[in-house]
């Protein structure tokens, strides 16, 4: 079952859009623990669509991933079908890696840096 963030549906879903977009323009955020293992899953999926590479892999990773752009004035889905797909072309899954880092000063919350390996 998968976590709940103690969010909505829509609300979780957006926030998820946003950090894997974040996560392929960056290539290694930091955010919480849960939402790091979370967003791992959702990236792979993303990295294997980018592998696969045809047209309707492309439209389904640009209907789930926002539309922003990256420094170089491409947006994400051509970055990560163009630089990210291809730098794991030989793998076999296993895209990203979560490192934990400890407790947050303010709350106490289980950080975490996710990137891709």
């Amino acid at each position: 079952m998968a976590r709940k963030l103690g969010r909505t549906t829509d609300a979780r879903m957006a926030l998820l859009r946003n950090l894997a977009s974040d996560l392929i323009i960056h290539e290694r955020i930091e955010t919480t623990e849960a939402k790091a293992k979370e967003l791992k899953s959702i990236v792979d999926k993303m990295i294997t669509l980018g592998k696969r590479g045809d047209l309707h892999a492309r439209r389904q990773a640009a209907a789930f991933l926002y539309n922003k752009e990256t420094d170089d004035e491409n947006n994400v889905v051509q970055k990560l079908f163009d630089d990210v797909a291809a730098r794991y072309e030989e793998r076999q899954g296993g895209y990203t890696r979560v490192l934990k880092l400890g407790e947050r000063q303010g709350d106490g919350a289980k950080m975490a840096i996710i990137e891709l390996v």
